[in-house]
């Protein structure tokens, strides 16, 4: 499904049954909404899962890139267009890596409209992909002396239609005053990091300025968890949400 918002075609999907609780995703940098398929499979008999890709990422086609509209408050804006769309009022938010950046933002943003947010590898820190890279090769490496099997990434998780244009996209989240977001939310917060994700410094942080938050930490995992592995991911949420309902 498409929706055209501010010169571009916003790519989205939606699966489950709109009786069930309503979650946006937000995908990892560079990845498309692709990258949430073994989630999705797992738990749409449980939730309503609306996904999509940010502007020019995915098949998020932007259709006038010169009018430069690459920043987290247009992103906002694009997510709840959707959910005005597919008539959604209340949110969980969940989210990997660069887009657990982007989730803060909206979360700040919308809090009315967010029940609680799942935010997975979490920093507002400069990223560092090299150390991100070999976190996540040694975590591999430990899991499989372990002989957990290794997850398939979902086929065209990576795929961008306009390219050249995900630097932009990406870039947005540099001009976001994550510090100050951070301090504007209010709803409970689960952090999943894994233990060789160079992320887990800036997280521990996060989770020590949030009011309502807690912080679980993935043995063996590395940047980019939901990716790496699905299963423990699927776990914490479901166990969050619990909890969320008996608290």
């Amino acid at each position: 499904m498409e929706i055209e918002v501010s010169g571009a075609l916003i790519h989205y999907e939606e699966d489950g049954s709109k009786e069930s609780p309503a979650v946006l995703l937000w995908n990892g940098a560079s990845c498309t909404l692709r990258m949430w398929d073994f989630v999705v499979k797992e738990l749409k008999d449980e939730y309503r899962f609306i996904r999509f890709d940010v502007r020019g990422t995915g098949s998020s086609i932007y259709q006038d890139p010169d009018s430069n509209l690459f920043s987290l408050d247009q992103y906002n804006e694009d997510a709840n267009r959707i959910l005005e769309q597919l008539q959604v009022d209340k949110v969980i938010v969940w989210s990997m890596a660069w887009g657990s950046r982007a989730a803060i933002a909206y979360c700040s943003k919308n809090g009315g409209r967010v029940n609680n947010a799942v935010l997975h590898d979490a920093s507002i820190a400069k990223a560092d992909p090299t150390a991100q890279k070999e976190g996540a090769k040694v975590a591999v490496e430990k899991q499989i002396s372990q002989g957990i099997k290794k997850f398939e990434k979902p086929a065209n998780y990576n795929l961008n239609h306009q390219p050249e244009l995900v630097p932009n996209a990406l870039a947005a989240a540099a001009n976001f005053d994550l510090s100050s977001a951070i301090n504007q939310l209010s709803m409970p917060v689960l952090l999943v990091t894994g233990d060789h994700d160079p992320n887990l410094v800036s997280s521990r942080e996060i989770n020590k300025t949030l009011v309502n938050s807690s912080l679980q930490v993935l043995e063996n995992v590395g940047h980019g968890s939901v990716l790496q592995r699905p299963d423990l991911c699927i776990n914490s949420f479901r166990q969050f949400q619990l909890d969320q309902k008996q608290s």
